[in-house]
């Protein structure tokens, strides 16, 4: 590939089996499988439908767009391609923006487990905003330092944030499995419960399943530092979309077979069944080891998400969207370091300011819906770039889905038919919460003010360039 006259050249280090880590770590996690479990039996169905409809169309579209274009900025470019400057800046935008809440979220299940390490010692922290914003910001911290330095030494995160996955994820199946063939289910799995309640409310909880399915996308962020980006990638999603698939649903079935559903909790599912069917089967301590690996993998997902979207704000420094310094490399590390700092910087003002007035569990609730009406608004400008992308040929080097342009826009219409589904379910309030009109309110609102800000940095950025053009 060239390179433009003083555009900064990355090094390439990412291979087929970084790609695995990093999507594994990108896109598995736990939490969901705690969350899953506590819907009861209908969430092995609801895994399904989420995985055809949503995980299969974004692999599909992804190994495509990727392969038409394999440059630094991944979902950026392609829109950008499809639709213009402006769409794809917003798409670059809100797909940053969203991570700045998915962090603290994903940073506040980490601090949750990490509880248990210490057994009951510590249990009161679970009520402390303190504790949660201080392991937040050390998260952050830790998380950006690696990414700065490189990701010779960045994607080792991925790689322990997968391996913290695998292992207790074994654990969880096997001590689910042995406890239902001993035992019987804790929680009936019958015809009946495993049919999805369609109520509205009910319905909630699907956004969240097909959430769990995105990230896919992220690797192509960094296209310019993979080794041969169209053959790793396409190879990579195959491999982790069957793996991710698989570990949801036996996990949730260990749950269900470990738990009755009344006493699974979202954020503690995964370790209350850790401990409870370690009691019931007679393995004690397993619970402070499978808590360790828990918070690596999620310091994982962690430096994941730090590192592949705070190259949108590098790229559209390159492109002069954003002041040029956001498109400089460290001189001794060559990373995109302005544009991290600014990442992490950002996730924790919003972990401080998601705990304002707020339990952590209430703070948890508003950033995973957030995290979810922010982050499918680029989906929905993804799947609609790979239909209108059908109109341009495909050369020998494109990696097109089986039944080629046909099937690309069915994938691409089923993709974007499913983003606005969740967007609409995820502004609906959850059960249990006591003002939902406050709710729905902090939701869209701050949704609304995310793609507002855009508008006025496109329309500042696009100004610098017509200025820059003008003097050159």
């Amino acid at each position: 590939m060239t390179h433009a006259p003083g555009k900064p050249v990355l090094r390439r280090v990412l291979r087929v089996r970084d790609l695995v880590f990093f999507y594994v770590t990108a896109v598995l996690g736990m939490r969901w499988v705690g969350t899953a479990a506590a819907a009861g039996p209908s969430a092995l169905v609801i895994w399904i439908v989420a995985a055809l409809t949503l995980f299969v169309p974004l692999a599909f579209t992804v190994i495509e767009l990727s392969s038409r274009y394999p440059d630094e900025g991944g979902i950026y470019v392609w829109t950008r391609h499809a639709f213009g400057d402006f769409a794809g800046f917003m798409t670059g935008w809100t797909y940053w923006g969203a991570n700045l809440t998915y962090l603290p979220g994903l940073l506040y299940f980490a601090a949750s487990t990490a509880l248990y390490i210490f057994g009951d010692r510590y249990v009161h922290l679970q009520d402390s905003g303190t504790y949660f914003i201080l392991v937040a910001l050390t998260g952050l911290a830790i998380a950006a330092v690696m990414n700065i330095v490189g990701l010779e030494v960045g994607k080792w995160l991925a790689t322990v944030g997968a391996v913290g996955t695998w292992i207790p994820m074994a654990l969880l199946i096997g001590m689910g499995i042995i406890a239902g063939v001993r035992y019987g289910s804790a929680t009936p799995i019958t015809p009946s419960s495993l049919l999805p309640a369609t109520g509205l409310r009910d319905m909630v909880f699907w956004s969240t399943i097909a959430f769990a399915f995105t990230g896919l996308e992220a690797g192509s962020f960094m296209g310019e530092e993979i080794v041969d980006p169209r053959r790793s990638i396409s190879r990579a999603i195959v491999i982790s979309v069957i793996s991710i698939t698989a570990i949801y649903i036996l996990g949730t079935l260990a749950i269900l077979l470990a738990l009755p559903q009344a006493e699974i909790t979202g954020l503690g599912g995964i370790m209350d069944t850790i401990t409870a069917t370690g009691r019931r089967i007679g393995v004690t301590g397993l619970a402070p080891f499978a808590a360790m690996l828990i918070v690596l993998n999620t310091m994982g997902g962690v430096g994941v998400w730090l590192a592949a979207p705070a190259r949108l704000p590098f790229v559209a420094g390159i492109d002069n969207y954003l002041p040029r310094a956001f498109g400089r490399l460290h001189p001794k590390y060559g990373t995109p370091h302005i544009a991290l700092l600014l990442q992490a910087g950002v996730a924790a003002f919003c972990a401080i300011l998601g705990q304002a007035g707020e339990t952590p569990k209430q703070a948890y609730n508003i950033l995973v819906s957030l995290g979810v009406v922010a982050f499918f608004l680029p989906y929905i400008a993804m799947f609609a770039a790979m239909i209108r992308l059908q109109r341009e040929p495909a050369g020998p080097e494109v990696v097109r889905p089986p039944g080629g342009r046909p099937v690309a826009i069915l994938l691409g219409w089923t993709g974007l038919a499913t983003s606005l589904a969740a967007i609409i379910l995820a502004c609906v309030p959850p059960a249990g919460e006591a003002d939902g009109k406050l709710y729905v309110i902090k939701v869209v609102g701050l949704s609304a003010l995310l793609v507002a800000s855009g508008v006025v940095a496109y329309t500042i950025g696009n100004a610098r360039r017509r200025a820059a053009g003008a003097t050159a």
